[in-house]
């Protein structure tokens, strides 16, 4: 399962495809794919977050 960060609040929600509304905010966001696909941090098996990917995206409300 994909793990998806919400752009605007950070929340992350594990589904297939990412929320039209986000379960946090309420709003309708951008979402980035943070889920783990390197040995680094586990692999895709392990259910972990890229933290890389994660710090890279937009802070915690900065705009959409």
């Amino acid at each position: 399962m994909t793990i998806w960060k919400c752009n605007a609040c950070g929340n992350t929600v594990k589904a297939d495809t990412p929320p039209d509304i986000c379960p946090s905010c309420k709003e309708r966001c951008e979402y980035i794919d943070v889920t783990c696909y390197i040995p680094g941090c586990g692999g895709p098996a392990s259910d972990n977050i890229n933290a890389e990917v994660f710090d890279e995206s937009k802070d915690p409300g900065k705009g959409k």
